[in-house]
């Protein structure tokens, strides 16, 4: 077991959600014209919708591809960018890199300053952001239908022009700064990527998304305009756009956009493809612990899961709603509903291009951890040898049928699918095609898959003021 004490360790972003949070806008308290755009048409240029219309898909010449779906029943469309970076790509002297990028491309350029890229979005009653996650960052705009075109123009100048101004550098510093001190003080946060460090290592993908003090304080304004020139090349984006929009006049403005910036590159580019490959997570039986004065414990049971592209993840995925997905699971009626030992408790799944996480949360009081972990340590065990029952299977299958229909209800969340299915798939799937892949899921595949990943000796990471007698007890949960 390894015991951190309370002055070194720096986590920041959840890797269990993949993102960094927005941050660049406050936390809460007509038609276009269409005409034929010239342009590279993929093999793939239109597809079944998302949505209530069609997703169709243009390459331009350079390799900037642009998807987009046409919903007409909105009067509203969100546009984004998606790039081909993450915090996997760092090294480790430049972790942090990309989400600090990601703030700087808000602080102007040549044609905008940075009170005029949102006061243009403001004053149409628009919204925009970006996050960044561990292999790609997004910039988006949600605006009126009649407002696209600036939203187009705008994203497309921030991702394109921005001038990354030394004092800029200086400036945002203090706020990058300030959002990981924010996040340090939500361990439910923090024990996400606690986790990541637990399953992966000093590697790229069990870094923080946000890096830490020290490489903030380190990185120059030379590395970051270094990384922007090498990773927002045009063969590295996807456009990805959703709503009420006609798509040969969507491309026609990203394609002037690009054009006015000298940015579409060579002629003769491809865009670049997906990430693949294959890696095994070996870690087992590893305990981490963060030193932490806080109220409750954070503790998260978890080992390796499985890429985005296996075609197994439609089985985790129900897998992961029967055990921890919602108010009749498994782990939330014996841990909450039977015991009243925590007041939150869910499962999760993380898909990267080449491995992933599965994981447990529970927050608790820290004298209740030993109960808490025994619980879900049984669960795991009694669904690795016996898989779930008809009943189970049948309601864990609507549940993920449900939440994956409905969580594409809005035009970000279509902007979201189609752009995240271009960058990480290079393919769109429809609402149906995914329905009927979450319909297919048998016992035999539920059996099998909790087998191999269950199966696993699991890991633990623990945030929390855990004594001594406690903390020696950890070990237990993973033997």
């Amino acid at each position: 077991m390894t015991r951190t004490p309370r002055t070194t360790a720096r986590p920041t972003a959840p890797v269990g959600r993949a993102v960094a949070r927005p941050h660049h806008a406050p936390r809460p308290a007509g038609g276009p014209v269409p005409g034929p755009v010239p342009g590279r048409w993929s093999p793939s240029a239109t597809a079944a919708g998302n949505g209530a219309g069609t997703v169709r898909k243009t390459v331009l010449p350079g390799g900037l591809r642009v998807v987009t779906e046409s919903v007409p029943t909105v009067r509203s469309a969100t546009f984004g960018i998606w790039a081909r970076v993450g915090s996997r790509d760092e090294t480790p002297t430049l972790n942090g890199a990309t989400h600090y990028l990601e703030h700087l491309l808000f602080k102007g350029t040549g044609r905008r300053s940075a009170l005029d890229i949102s006061a243009e979005i403001d004053a149409v009653g628009g919204e925009m952001n970006a996050f960044t996650a561990k292999e790609f960052t997004c910039y988006y705009a949600r605006v009126l239908d009649t407002d696209l075109p600036l939203a187009v123009d705008v994203v497309c100048d921030m991702l394109t022009g921005s001038l990354i101004r030394s004092e800029d550098v200086d400036a945002e510093r203090n706020v990058v700064l300030e959002e990981i001190a924010m996040t340090e003080d939500d361990p439910g946060d923090c024990v996400h990527d606690l986790f990541a460090r637990t399953m992966l290592g000093d590697t790229p993908l069990g870094r923080p998304v946000l890096g830490t003090t020290d490489t903030i304080n380190a990185l120059t304004r030379d590395q970051i305009a270094r990384f922007y020139r090498r990773h927002y090349d045009p063969t590295h984006l996807v456009v990805a756009a959703a709503g009420n929009l006609d798509h040969d006049t969507v491309v026609r403005q990203v394609r002037e956009a690009f054009e006015r910036a000298g940015a579409l590159g060579r002629a003769d580019a491809e865009p670049v493809a997906p990430r693949s490959g294959s890696r095994r997570i070996r870690t087992a039986g590893r305990v981490d612990l963060l030193d932490r004065a806080t109220e409750q414990a954070h503790v998260i049971l978890g080992m390796p899961g499985l890429s985005r592209t296996d075609e197994r993840r439609w089985a985790l995925g129900v897998l992961s709603a029967a055990l921890g997905g919602g108010m009749s699971s498994r782990l939330f009626q014996e841990v909450r509903e039977k015991r009243g030992l925590a007041y939150s408790v869910y499962s999760y799944t993380s898909g990267f291009a080449d491995c992933g996480l599965f994981g447990v949360y529970v927050g608790c009081r820290p004298n209740l951890v030993h109960d808490v972990l025994k619980i879900c340590r049984d669960e795991l065990d009694h669904v690795a040898a016996h898989g779930l029952g008809d009943e189970e299977l049948r309601r864990a299958i609507g549940q993920v049928s449900g939440s994956t229909v409905m969580g594409l209800e809005d035009t970000g969340a279509l902007m979201n699918h189609i752009g995240k299915g271009e960058l990480c798939w290079g393919e769109q799937l429809s609402v149906d095609g995914m329905l009927a892949k979450i319909a297919s899921v048998t016992p035999d595949d539920i059996r099998s898959v909790a087998r191999e990943i269950l199966g696993w000796r699991p890991s633990l990471s623990v945030i929390g003021p855990l004594t001594d007698r406690q903390s020696a007890r950890l070990d237990e949960a993973v033997a």
